[in-house]
């Protein structure tokens, strides 16, 4: 078969974006890919409404600023927003920031990225795994293909279902490239279940603060949900990837207001209706089974009681526990479990149009790369950027 100027392996978002906007730069692009079907993990992001971009990304919100810092100076979220456009897809934005496909379907994502991949011209070659680049007499050559250059975008560990097993990270450590530590993130954390189990299925707002064993915190807010395993939800997700056995999850139930302000309403409650048994005490605060669980495991109480029995010592215990819930945490769930991967190929041997600094003419993108950020659209829009990004290198690189 003749050579491609560029072989790009991994038909997911990342690879799909480099795909596009190397043909859109005039360079022949064919795309390989291990699964029967390109863009199987774009179908599953959002539950299945794909939330594509988030209008707030910054470089802040990643694991290495700096890195994302130079990608979005070239392909920015507006740039990401204009990209979808031009291929006929609306959008809809909700008041996070948080940005879907008007038809609030993954599949609409995935089909104005393939029908445009079609008009271009981009070749896909699927159900074809890759266990080896290798470069010989100038050219890249991976699964029977060769290419001029070639365009690493086959994403982590997380999600293998979706395609990410981890096959990629030996292609760039065979031409030296270092693979950083990785872990699952954006995942369920495990936690004990003493107070979380009789909780099971229930979700509240919430603020999360995870304390490691060196006092070092971290911070989240947002959807809380309890499992019979654990914490989900947005807010212990964006902390997951610091979530390890021996760490602790701090809950505040009522972020909004202050001890003070939570020691007056719990006073005002009890003085307004103090036969209230103490089982609905909490029924304008909370969620009732989420008041129960609190009042259960700080106090000595029987629920039946009224409420008029409670101390103001009780008061200042409720209100300590509504505001500084600990959690022990005994880890997360695994890969499969997981939206994204943090750690992956180390950034320092990258350039800043994502070619190696050890092999020209080699590229890498998207997921596979140690960059991960927060839970809301914040990976997809990186998966974007940074494939457009090395897209146009890659084009570039073959026309010098």
């Amino acid at each position: 078969m003749h050579p491609s100027d560029i072989l790009i392996i991994g038909g997911g978002a990342s690879g799909l974006a480099a795909a596009i906007e190397a043909k859109r730069q005039g360079a022949d692009v064919t795309v390989v890919e291990k699964l029967e079907r390109v863009g199987k993990k774009i179908l599953a992001t959002g539950n299945g409404r794909c939330n594509l971009l988030n209008i707030h990304a910054s470089p802040a919100d990643y694991n290495a600023p700096d890195f994302v810092r130079t990608v979005f100076e070239r392909y920015d979220v507006q740039s990401n927003m204009d990209f979808f456009r031009s291929m006929g897809l609306l959008t809809v934005t909700d008041s996070a920031g948080r940005v879907y496909p008007r038809s609030m379907a993954a599949s609409s994502v995935l089909d104005v990225l393939r029908l445009e991949c079609g008009r271009l011209g981009v070749r896909f070659v699927c159900g074809t795994p890759v266990s080896e680049l290798r470069k010989k007499g100038g050219l890249y050559e991976a699964g029977g293909l060769r290419s001029r250059a070639v365009i690493v975008a086959c994403g982590g560990k997380a999600s293998p279902a979706q395609g990410s097993d981890g096959s990629g990270y030996p292609l760039l450590q065979a031409f030296g490239h270092r693979i950083t530590p990785l872990r699952p993130a954006l995942v369920q954390m495990r936690t004990e279940t003493d107070f979380v189990k009789a909780l099971k299925g229930l979700r509240t707002t919430a603020a999360l603060t995870l304390r490691e064993k060196d006092g070092t915190v971290h911070r989240a807010d947002g959807e809380l949900l309890f499992t019979d395993y654990g914490l989900s939800g947005i807010a212990a997700m964006e902390l997951s990837r610091f979530a390890k056995d021996g760490t602790t999850v701090v809950i505040d139930f009522v972020p909004e207001l202050s001890h003070e302000a939570l020691l007056d309403y719990l006073r005002s409650c009890r003085k307004r209706d103090g036969e209230r048994p103490l089982e609905q005490y909490l029924a304008g605060l909370l969620h009732s089974r989420i008041g129960q669980a609190l009042l259960k495991s700080s106090l000595d109480v029987r629920l039946s009681a009224p409420c008029k029995m409670l101390s103001d010592k009780d008061l200042r215990i409720l209100s300590a526990a509504i505001k500084q819930k600990n959690v022990a945490v005994l880890g997360t769930k695994g890969f499969p479990d997981a939206q994204v991967t943090a750690g992956g190929a180390e950034l320092s041997q990258f350039s800043d149009t994502l070619e190696s600094k050890l092999s020209p003419g080699l590229f890498a993108a998207g997921e596979i790369l140690d960059i991960d950020g927060r839970c809301g659209g914040y990976n997809l829009t990186f998966a974007w950027s940074s494939g457009r990004l090395a897209g146009a290198g890659a084009a570039r690189k073959v026309r010098e």
